[in-house]
C-alpha cells in the first residue's frame, strides 16, 4: 500500500477550485434559485484538505413546504406532457450534464473525498441511466382484458409528488435518477446529502431551465429536519430512498404516521463473496478487492466486505488479496493516479476505525492496512484485511461502510451458504467457482438480491438491482420495474350495451 501526494494537479486547477469555491449554491424552488426562507447556511469541506469549499443554504420546515407545494402545482401540467416530450427534457438534462460533466465530477470528488477518475465514472453512469430510462418511456403500458359485456382496459398514471433522498457515496449518480419519476410523469422534490451537496446543488443550477417550474426542486438542510418534514408532508404520495437500514426504517414509520404512501428503500449491505476450492486464484482475488470497492473507501452498500474461502484454497487466497490491497494508492482525490480517496468525515473515519479495533478485540487479525490515517490532515483510513474473523463476530455482521475486509474460512458448500445468509442482510452475493451446477445452486440458495457468478462490483443497464431481507423493499432499481414503480395502474371498464 503506497500514499501519495502530489499536488501539481491540485494545483493546475485551482484557478478552477477557487472558481467553484466562490459560488453560491442555491437551492431549487419552483423553478427559481433561492437562499433558504431563514437565510441560514452550513458549511461543507474538502476532506482531503479540511478546507472550506462553500456555504450551503440550510433550509427549513418552510422551505420543504415551498417545494412540495410547487411540485404539487406543476403536477397536472407535467402529467399532462406526452410522455415523449417528458423523455426529451431528460434527455435534454443527460446533454446538459454531459457538456458539465468535468466539472461535476471535480466539484464531488472535491465535496466527498472520491477520486476524480470514480467521480467521473458516476457520470457516465448518470448519463446512461437517464437517457435508459427516457427511452423506455413508451413502455409504461397498459392491457387489455377480454371480458364478456365490458371491456377492461389498465392504464399507468403518475403517483404525484415524488420525494427522492439519497447518501453522500454517488450524491450525482443518485439525483440523476430523479429522470424515472419525471418521465412518468411526476414531479419531484430531491433531497441530496448534506455531507456531498456540492455537486446536486449544481446540477439543480443546470436544471433550472430544463422543465416546467416546479417539476423538479432540491433543498438541502443540515440534520434530520428537512428529510422528515419532506416524507412527513401530506402530499408527499411516492418516497425513494437510498441509505442506512436505520433511516430507512426510520423513513417508513414517519411515512406511515402521517399517511399512506408508497415507500421504495435500498439499504445497506453485508455482502458474502464465495471462493470455492476450484476457481482461479488470481481472478477470484483480484474480484474480491474491486468488489469491496476500496476505491471509495469500502462506503458503498454493495461492497462485498466478507470474503469467503475454502480451507483449502484460504491462505493462497489470502495472500494474492494482501499482494493486491498493499498495491492501492491513498492521496490526493484529485490525482490521477490515487486508487483510494479519503473517508467523507471525521464521523466515518472514526466508525471504521471503530471497528478495526472491535475485530482485533473478538480475535481478528490484521493482514494489511489498519491503524491510523496516513496525513494528520486528512481523513484517510488504509484499506484493512482482516483473517481469523469468526461468522458471529460484530465485523463479520454489521455494516462498517468504510475499507474494511473481513476473511472468513469454510468447509462445506452447506456451510458456506450458511455463513453467508447468517446476516440480517440482503443485498448482493457473489460465487466464483468452475462448477456451473454449484454456480447456480449456491447463487439460488443465496439470500440476496443481486448475485453475480465469477464476478463482482458490476451493474448492467435495465438489469434489476436491489436487495432483500434488511436491505431493502420495494421496486428494484436501475431498469423498467423502477420507471413502472413510479406509476399506478387504473382499470378503466367499458360497459358494451347490446
Amino acid at each position: 500500500m503506497t500514499a501519495t501526494s502530489h499536488t501539481t494537479e491540485r494545483s493546475r486547477r485551482s484557478a478552477e477550485i477557487n472558481r467553484l469555491r466562490s459560488g453560491e449554491p442555491r437551492l431549487l424552488i419552483d423553478g427559481q434559485l433561492v437562499a433558504g426562507t431563514t437565510g441560514r447556511t452550513f458549511v461543507t469541506t474538502d476532506p482531503y484538505t479540511g478546507e472550506k469549499l462553500a456555504d450551503v443554504p440550510d433550509a427549513d420546515d418552510a422551505d420543504v413546504d415551498r417545494a412540495v407545494d410547487a411540485a404539487d402545482r406543476a403536477l397536472a401540467g407535467w402529467r399532462a406532457t406526452p410522455a415523449a416530450e417528458r423523455a426529451r427534457a431528460v434527455l435534454d438534462l443527460a446533454d446538459v450534464v454531459e457538456l458539465h460533466g468535468e466539472e461535476l465530477a471535480l466539484l464531488e470528488s472535491l465535496d466527498i473525498g472520491s477520486p476524480i477518475v470514480n467521480a467521473r465514472k458516476d457520470i457516465e453512469i448518470a448519463l446512461q441511466q437517464m437517457r435508459l430510462f427516457a427511452g423506455l418511456a413508451l413502455e409504461m403500458k397498459g392491457q387489455t382484458i377480454p371480458g364478456g359485456a365490458a371491456l377492461h382496459v389498465t392504464v399507468r398514471e403518475p403517483v404525484g409528488v415524488v420525494a427522492k433522498i439519497f447518501p453522500f457515496n454517488h450524491p450525482l449518480m443518485f439525483a440523476c435518477r430523479v429522470a424515472a419519476p419525471l418521465v412518468a410523469g411526476n414531479a419531484c422534490v430531491i433531497k441530496p446529502p448534506e455531507a456531498g451537496p456540492l455537486s446536486v446543488l449544481r446540477l439543480a443550477e443546470l436544471a433550472k431551465d430544463v422543465f416546467p417550474p416546479g417539476v423538479m426542486n432540491v433543498v438541502v438542510g443540515d440534520g434530520p429536519d428537512v428529510p422528515d418534514r419532506l416524507v412527513r408532508h401530506p402530499k408527499v404520495r411516492r418516497i425513494g430512498f437510498i441509505g442506512s437500514e436505520r433511516t430507512g426504517r426510520a423513513i417508513q414509520r414517519a411515512a406511515a404516521e402521517t399517511g399512506v404512501k408508497d415507500v421504495s428503500l435500498e439499504l445497506g449491505g453485508k455482502n458474502a463473496l464465495i471462493v470455492f476450492d476450484d476457481a482461479s486464484i488470481t481472478d477470484a482475488a483480484r474480484s474480491a478487492v474491486s468488489g469491496m470497492n476500496f476505491m471509495w473507501s469500502g462506503q458503498s452498500c454493495g461492497s462485498t466486505s466478507r470474503l469467503l474461502v475454502h480451507e483449502s484454497r484460504h491462505d493462497e487466497v489470502l495472500a494474492e488479496v494482501a499482494r493486491l490491497v498493499a498495491e492501492i494508492r491513498l492521496g490526493d482525490p484529485l490525482d490521477e493516479s490515487t486508487t483510494q480517496g479519503t473517508m467523507v468525515d471525521s464521523q466515518a473515519r472514526k466508525k471504521a476505525l471503530d471497528y478495526i479495533d472491535i475485530a482485533c478485540s473478538e480475535g481478528a487479525r490484521i493482514v494489511v492496512g489498519g491503524g491510523s490515517e496516513v496525513d494528520e490532515r486528512s481523513l484517510f483510513v488504509k484499506p484493512t484485511v482482516l483473517a481469523d474473523v469468526r461468522p458471529d463476530a460484530r465485523v463479520a455482521q454489521e455494516e462498517i461502510f468504510g475499507p474494511v475486509l473481513s476473511v472468513l474460512r469454510f468447509t462445506t458448500e452447506e456451510e458456506a451458504v450458511r455463513i453467508a445468509n447468517g446476516v440480517p442482510y440482503g443485498l448482493t452475493g457473489a460465487v466464483w467457482t468452475n462448477d456451473i451446477d454449484r454456480a447456480f445452486r449456491v447463487a439460488t440458495a443465496l439470500e440476496a438480491g443481486f448475485t453475480w457468478v465469477n464476478g463482482s462490483g458490476a451493474h448492467f443497464p435495465n438489469v434489476p438491482y436491489g436487495g432483500v431481507k434488511s436491505s431493502g423493499v420495494g421496486a428494484k432499481e436501475e431498469c423498467l420495474e423502477e420507471l413502472l414503480s413510479y406509476t399506478h395502474e387504473k382499470v378503466i371498464n367499458v360497459m358494451i350495451r347490446r
